[in-house]
């Protein structure tokens, strides 16, 4: 039977040290497992399994919600179809559930494509392309995206990892999150404001254990190095650690820590670390919000790597 998330796409790389393997769904175009050297780095699933919390998916061409899938443009209203119907928004973009078409295969990368087509709320045409690849320490991604439209279009791209280290309880994972603000949120979880997390609960630049957090916020002020990338952080109590990377075009985060994940041996915690272009309703706000012109191409790379004790 096939599997619910499409080919599966099994990956290897073998270099000086630790065997990295990995698999990528059509689907979403997912990361559905993930470890170096028999460490997972991310959180799996069954193969006859749908991404359990949106687990391992790409964001395109809006990461999180847009307040009741409506919004502006050239001052026509725009409505977007209802996909998270508990809280009435349009959640996670337009290829959730895309089986994408597979470009170039190799034993330790694989490029998948899919279009964004002109629809209800979107009248925009995208081509897009991710590349998988696997490394020493980890694996990294690569979107590209095209406007292939005649007119400019608002982008965002996302993705949604769930991480781990090994067999380490999550709950005994400290979280370190380098960034200077957080969103606030109302009732149906869209940002109505911004603030510094210095000296709130919310701070969590020098790490806090993960089994005391209750958090789904979007994080701005992300730090960006100077080899220009950010760094967000999970690390067990031996020191062993697993970070997601981003380059400079992702400078926000969405930080989510379920105590109900639907995990293959039942119901526990999770951490999600979800690098974003635009923060939550930014299709509204335009914060972090890129408008390619026709015939532009934008790339961007985030990754998870694995960090040594």
């Amino acid at each position: 039977m096939r599997a619910p998330t499409g080919e599966q796409y099994s990956l290897r790389f073998e270099g000086d040290g630790a065997v990295v393997t990995g698999i990528v769904t059509q689907v979403a175009a997912g990361i559905r497992a993930l470890e170096v050297g028999g460490i997972a780095l991310v959180e799996s699933f069954p193969e006859a399994s749908t991404p359990p919390g949106a687990a391992g998916i790409v964001l395109v061409p809006w990461p999180n919600r847009v307040a009741g899938g409506v919004w502006e443009l050239a001052g026509k209203t725009q409505q977007l179809d209802i996909t998270e119907p508990k809280q009435g928004n349009a959640i996670h973009g337009l290829l959730r559930s895309t089986g994408y078409r597979l470009i170039e295969r190799e034993p330790h990368r694989v490029v998948q494509g899919a279009t964004v087509f002109p629809q209800h709320g979107y009248p925009f045409l995208l081509e897009t392309t991710f590349e998988h690849r696997l490394e020493a320490d980890g694996m990294t991604v690569t979107h590209t995206i095209l406007n292939e439209s005649e007119q400019a279009a608002p982008v965002a791209v996302g993705a949604h990892p769930y991480l781990r280290v090994g067999d380490v309880p999550v709950g005994e994972l400290t979280l370190t999150i380098d960034a200077r603000t957080r969103f606030l949120t109302d009732e149906k979880q869209i940002p109505v404001s911004e603030e510094e997390v210095a000296g709130t609960d919310f701070d969590l630049t020098q790490g806090r254990r993960v089994g005391g957090l209750a958090i789904d916020h979007g994080f701005g002020g992300v730090t960006v190095g100077a080899d220009g990338c950010s760094v967000q952080r999970l690390e067990a109590p031996d020191g062993r650690a697993v970070e997601l990377w981003a380059d400079e075009n992702f400078g926000f985060v969405q930080v989510f820590t379920p105590t109900n994940f639907a995990a293959p041996d039942g119901p526990r915690q999770a951490v999600a670390i979800e690098p974003m272009t635009a923060p939550a309703n930014a299709l509204n706000s335009g914060q972090g919000l890129r408008w390619l012109r026709p015939g532009e191409r934008w790339e961007l790379s985030w990754g998870i790597r694995y960090r040594a004790a």
